[in-house]
């Protein structure tokens, strides 16, 4: 089993690597022909947490409206994830505290 830290901050880097791509689109809406970068994320099987990579989409083109709502998904799952890292940080120091 992972640490639990451990699976909070492969989440907050997955998040944060969706909200520089993010902010590359942005930079690049008014860029003619320009594809959107996209963020994959895919469950780590044995080792907890999560995996990203960034690919270029499909489809021309950025929304303005789109990329507006994956910021504010992105910037939720890291505050989620620091809230869960440091909840395990003061856990480990209670039983720390429990022990000594």
């Amino acid at each position: 089993m992972a640490p639990i830290s451990s699976i909070a901050s492969s989440g907050m880097q997955a998040a944060q690597q969706r909200l520089q791509a993010s902010a590359h689109n942005v930079a690049n809406l008014q860029t003619e022909g320009f594809t959107r970068l996209e963020v994959v994320q895919q469950a780590r099987s044995e080792a907890g947490g999560v995996d990203a990579a960034t690919r270029r989409a499909e489809s021309v083109g950025v929304s303005l409206e789109s990329e507006a709502v994956d910021q504010l998904s992105a910037r939720n799952a890291f505050v989620a994830n620091a809230t869960v890292f440091r909840t395990a940080d003061r856990m480990a120091g209670a039983l720390l505290d429990i022990y000594a």
